[in-house]
């Protein structure tokens, strides 16, 4: 009855950004608004937007540190104004924009008296990886001595506390905080009466920056959506599971087999099978997952020419993308030139 009741709805829901500003490099603001939606449902969108907001956007940081000179992380070297610890305190802080996957070093190599900045990070060519406050400072070096540190910086979501075990070499960890969300609140306005009360939903996101809100919306929607697409193939699930054992490999080409998928039920089973069952690498996984190819069907829609198109995409991942296929689902794609 429920479900007839809102089907029937002629209510729209629309969200609009109602204030933005940037207070400065570090620190944007924006506040949406959602409206109409039903009593009980502003709380329902507002606590799982902020959680996804909070843990479920990725971010780029430095993870490591690496000088030779430096015999251990609370030791003070002459000529520097701060000790090592700080520091490693002061390139946490550091915030970067990218969309890299994997490690990717950088280094800093100064001489003093001077002050050292974000800017004097000298990145890789061509590089994916943006230093969004260059002013952010480092230290200060009041002798005239040389400043050489290694640097490692990942994409990851969340935060991660560095190991007091996983010093080596004088190469030292730094607490990860990929969180471009610094903070996000939820508030509700009601108005009506009875059964024909309804709710406004008001969104407020801090970045740090290397997001805007809009964007942080965006992305935190997106991947809440995408938690929630396995919930949506249950029944589909349930019907494959029983059938598994009845399937067996089909001679057709590859345009006989994606006819067949689009006109009968042979396209059911694999609309059930998601590209995180491939078990392929964490990159792989992720750049399909952001050119929206989420289960087997989306990806056989695609030719290796559409793969090659993927932003951060190699003709090794292609590879063994075909090299999965062939090899659990006795299953190619169309053979088009690079």
């Amino acid at each position: 009855m429920v479900r007839e009741e809102v089907a029937g709805s002629t209510r729209t829901l629309q969200w609009k950004c109602v204030e933005s500003r940037v207070d400065s490099k570090r620190l944007y603001y924006g506040r949406f608004i959602l409206s109409p939606l039903m009593k009980g449902q502003a709380d329902t969108i507002g606590i799982a937007m902020r959680r996804a907001l909070l843990g479920e956007i990725e971010g780029t940081c430095i993870t490591r540190a690496k000088s030779e000179k430096v015999p251990h992380e609370y030791s003070t070297i002459l000529g520097i104004e701060e000790s090592v610890h700080e520091i490693l305190i002061n390139l946490r802080e550091i915030v970067l924009r990218s969309h890299l996957y994997g490690v990717i070093d950088a280094s800093i190599c100064v001489r003093g008296p001077r002050y050292v900045t974000a800017q004097d990070i000298i990145l890789p060519l061509p590089s994916s990886v943006e230093i969004v406050d260059t002013t952010q400072h480092i230290a200060k070096l009041t002798e005239p001595i040389d400043l050489c540190i290694g640097l490692q910086i990942q994409r990851n979501r969340g935060y991660r506390m560095k190991s007091a075990n996983n010093s080596q070499n004088g190469s030292y960890p730094i607490d990860a905080v990929s969180m471009p969300v610094r903070n996000a609140n939820h508030s509700i306005h009601s108005y009506g009466n009875g059964n024909e009360k309804q709710e406004i939903l008001f969104l407020e996101i801090w970045t740090n920056g290397s997001l805007t809100p809009k964007e942080a919306l965006y992305e935190a929607s997106r991947n809440l959506i995408d938690l929630f697409i396995p919930f949506l193939h249950a029944e589909e699930d349930m019907k494959f599971k029983e059938n598994k054992n009845k399937l067996t490999p089909s001679p057709f080409t590859f345009q006989d087999r994606l006819t067949n998928l689009n006109k009968n039920k042979k396209g059911i089973p694999l609309k059930c099978i998601f590209i995180d069952q491939l078990e392929l690498p964490s990159r792989t996984y992720n750049c399909l997952k952001r050119s929206n190819i989420h289960t087997l069907l989306d990806l056989l829609s695609k030719s290796k020419e559409d793969l090659m198109r993927i932003e951060y995409f190699h003709i090794e991942d292609v590879k063994q993308i075909l090299d999965t296929l062939r090899k659990h689902c006795e299953i190619d794609l169309p053979k088009n030139k690079f």
